[in-house]
C-alpha cells in the first residue's frame, strides 16, 4: 500500500514538473508573409472565387484583423519596417525620387547594420532563428562577402532563399522591370555608336573623307563602353539578381522558378522539424505572388482566375502544409502562427494573358500608391490554440510594425535601445481590449508623409487625412497604368490644401471626402493630425536615446544615410554575390519537385 502511494506521489510530482516545464517554455513563432497579395484575394476576407481553405482555417482557429496596415506600399520599405518595428524612413529606406526599392543585388544599399530586428532580439534570448524565402534588404556594403546587410547579420541564424526579390527579368519572355526606360536609352546609344562606327569605316574604306585611325579607335571604344554599360548590368540581370543563397553561399544562379516553391516549402518544414525541441522563430517569406507569376504543375490552370489565381491557390496549399507540420509535431499549443502580405496587390500589372496583380477588395488604390487603403491594408491572421480565442475579428488599427514589440514581449526580451513605432498586440489578440494603442498612424510614400490615420479615443471613427495623392494615368483610371507604378514626387502627385479627409469607419473605400458641413469634427481632425505630425517629425531629428531609456516611443537617433540614393542602388561588380569565379557565375541546386 505504501509503495502504491509513493508511486502515485512520484507520478503526480513528475506530471507537475512536466506541466510546469511546458508552461515555462518560451513560445515558438511561425511568421508567413506573401509578396504583393491583395487583401481581397482570400476567402476569409471576402473572396468567393479563389479557393483558400487553409488560410481560412487559420482565421477560423485564431484571430483575424481587418484593419492591419503595412508601413509602406512597396516591398523594401515595408519589410524594413516589419523587421525593425520602425518606419522605414528611420532606417534610411525612404526614397525621395523614382527608385523606391532596391533594384540590384550588387548595390550597396540595404538595412543598416546598426538597426535591430526582432530576429536579433529573439536570438539574444536563446531562440534559433530562420528566414526562408525573400529578403530584399541588401547583402553587401563595401566588398563582396562583407554581408553587412545579410539576414545572418540581422539576427537570422539560418537563411535559405532569395537575398533579393522576383522581377520579371527573372524569367525570359516576361519583360523588364528594372529601369526599363534607361535600358532602352542605353540600347539606342549602343546602336547609334555602332552605326557611327560602321559609317566611319565605310567612309574611310571608300575614300570619301579622310578619317584618322585614332578617330575610329575612339568611336570604337565609346561604342564598346555604351554596349558594356547596357549589356553587362541589364541583359545579365537574371544571373545577377535572381539567385538562391543558403546562409552566405550562393547555391543556385540563376534560380529555377519551376522548383522554387518546393525548395522553400521543404526548407521551412525542415527548419521546424530540426528545432521542434527548442524555442524557434521561422519567417517564411514567400516569393509568390510577385511577378513573374509561376506555379507548380499541380496548380497550373486549376483556378478560375488564370495564372494569378493559380499562384494564390498554391500559396494556400503551402500555408496548409505549414499548419500540418506544426500540428503533426505537437507544437500547435506553444506556437504563434501569423499570416500577412507585405503590402497590397499590384492592380496595374496585366498583359494579354490576363491580370497579373492582386485584388484589393473594396479599398481604393494598390501597390506603390502611398496612403490609399488598397496599397497598405493587408491580411492579418494569428493562430495560437489555447492562448488566442478562435474565430474572433477585430477592426482596430494595427500595423505590421507591431510584430516586433509583440514577439519581443512574448520572448521576455524587455530591453530596447531605440524608438519603436509598433505596439504589443497581445492585449488585442487575447481579447483583453478591442482597441490597439495606435491613436495615430503615419502613411509614407517614399520619404514623403502622404497621409495620417487618427482613431480618436472613445470613438468608432477612424479618420484618414491625405496631404497629397498620386496622379492616376490615364486620369480617372484608378491606377498609374502609363508608368505601371505610382510615384511620390513632383508632377506625379497633387497636393491638397486643405487636405482630403475620410472617415474609414463609414467610408472604407475612401470615396466620400468629408467637409465642414458633413463632419462636425472636421476642424478638430485637421488640428489633431497637424499636432501629431509635428510631434512625429520631432522624433526624426532628435538624438539617440540612451541604452537605459525605458520609453521605447521616445525620440530617435541622428539621421541615417539614404540607402536608396543612386549611389547606393546601382550595380557594382565588386559587390556581386557569385557561385564560381566572377563574372562566370552559375550553379544549379539539385532537387526533385514533390508539390501536388
Amino acid at each position: 500500500m505504501r509503495l502504491c502511494l509513493l508511486a502515485l506521489l512520484l507520478l503526480l510530482a513528475t506530471g507537475s514538473d512536466v506541466t510546469a516545464s511546458e508552461k515555462d517554455r518560451k513560445p515558438n513563432f511561425v511568421l508567413m508573409m506573401v509578396d504583393d497579395l491583395g487583401i481581397g484575394d482570400i476567402g476569409c476576407y471576402g473572396n468567393d472565387t479563389i479557393r483558400t481553405p487553409n488560410i481560412d482555417r487559420l482565421a477560423a482557429e485564431g484571430v483575424k484583423l481587418t484593419q492591419h496596415i503595412a508601413a509602406a506600399p512597396l516591398c523594401t520599405p515595408s519589410r524594413a519596417a516589419f523587421h525593425t518595428g520602425r518606419y522605414a524612413l528611420r532606417s534610411g529606406l525612404g526614397s525621395t525620387g523614382r527608385v523606391q526599392v532596391l533594384l540590384f543585388l550588387a548595390g550597396s544599399g540595404g538595412l543598416p547594420p546598426t538597426e535591430t530586428t526582432f530576429a536579433k532580439r529573439l536570438q539574444e534570448q536563446g531562440y534559433t532563428t530562420g528566414l526562408v524565402g525573400k529578403w530584399h534588404l541588401g547583402v553587401n556594403c563595401e566588398l563582396r562577402g562583407d554581408h553587412c546587410h545579410h539576414p545572418n547579420t540581422h539576427g537570422f541564424s539560418y537563411f535559405y532563399g532569395l537575398p533579393f526579390t522576383l522581377f520579371n527579368d527573372c524569367r525570359p519572355g516576361e519583360g523588364k522591370d528594372v529601369l526599363a526606360d534607361l535600358q532602352n536609352t542605353l540600347w539606342q546609344l549602343t546602336l547609334l555608336g555602332a552605326l557611327a562606327l560602321l559609317s566611319l569605316v565605310c567612309v574611310r574604306v571608300c575614300g570619301l573623307v579622310e578619317v584618322s585611325v585614332s578617330v575610329i579607335v575612339a568611336v570604337t571604344c565609346l561604342s564598346l563602353l555604351a554596349f558594356s554599360v547596357w549589356f553587362v548590368p541589364f541583359e545579365l540581370l537574371m544571373t545577377w539578381n535572381c539567385i538562391i543563397m543558403r546562409n552566405q553561399e550562393v547555391v543556385e544562379q540563376p534560380m529555377d522558378l519551376d522548383t522554387l516553391s518546393q525548395k522553400l516549402l521543404g526548407e521551412a518544414q525542415g527548419f521546424i522539424e530540426r528545432n521542434a525541441d527548442r524555442p524557434f522563430l521561422l519567417f517564411l517569406s514567400l516569393a509568390h505572388v510577385h511577378t513573374p507569376l509561376f506555379s507548380s504543375p499541380g496548380f497550373a490552370g486549376k483556378s478560375r482566375h488564370g495564372r494569378y489565381g493559380d499562384n494564390v491557390e498554391e500559396v494556400d496549399y503551402m500555408i496548409g502544409r505549414m499548419i500540418e507540420t506544426v500540428d503533426r509535431l505537437g507544437l500547435a499549443n506553444n506556437t504563434l502562427m501569423y499570416f500577412t502580405s507585405d503590402h497590397g496587390g499590384h492592380i496595374e500589372d496585366a498583359d494579354e494573358r490576363g491580370q497579373k496583380g492582386g485584388w484589393n477588395g473594396i479599398y481604393k488604390g494598390g501597390k506603390a500608391m502611398g496612403g490609399w487603403e488598397g496599397g497598405i491594408r493587408v491580411p492579418g491572421i494569428f493562430r495560437w490554440p489555447g492562448r488566442l480565442p478562435a474565430g474572433r475579428v477585430f477592426d482596430t488599427p494595427t500595423s505590421l510594425m507591431d510584430l516586433y514589440p509583440t514577439l519581443t514581449h512574448l520572448a521576455s526580451a524587455t530591453h530596447s535601445d531605440r524608438l519603436l513605432d509598433g505596439y504589443d498586440l497581445m492585449p488585442v489578440l487575447e481579447g483583453r481590449t478591442e482597441r490597439s494603442q495606435h491613436e495615430f498612424m503615419f502613411h509614407y510614400c517614399g520619404a514623403y508623409l502622404n497621409a495620417v490615420r487618427w482613431h480618436p479615443p472613445g470613438s468608432e471613427s477612424v479618420y484618414k487625412v491625405h496631404f497629397f495623392t498620386p496622379n492616376f494615368s490615364p486620369p480617372g483610371s484608378g491606377g498609374c497604368y502609363d508608368t505601371k507604378v505610382c510615384l511620390c514626387h513632383g508632377s506625379h502627385v497633387t497636393h491638397h490644401s486643405p487636405p482630403i479627409v475620410f472617415d474609414l469607419h463609414t467610408d472604407p473605400s475612401e470615396s466620400r471626402p468629408l467637409t465642414p458641413d458633413t463632419e462636425p469634427r472636421y476642424q478638430e481632425v485637421l488640428q489633431q493630425t497637424a499636432r501629431a505630425v509635428e510631434q512625429h517629425r520631432a522624433t526624426l531629428t532628435h538624438s539617440h536615446p540612451s541604452d537605459t531609456q525605458p520609453d521605447t516611443h521616445s525620440p530617435q537617433s541622428e539621421p541615417v544615410l539614404n540607402q536608396l540614393s543612386w549611389e547606393k542602388i546601382l550595380w557594382r561588380p565588386w559587390l556581386q554575390p557569385c557561385c564560381g569565379t566572377f563574372p562566370f557565375c552559375g550553379c544549379t541546386e539539385n532537387t526533385t519537385s514533390t508539390l501536388a
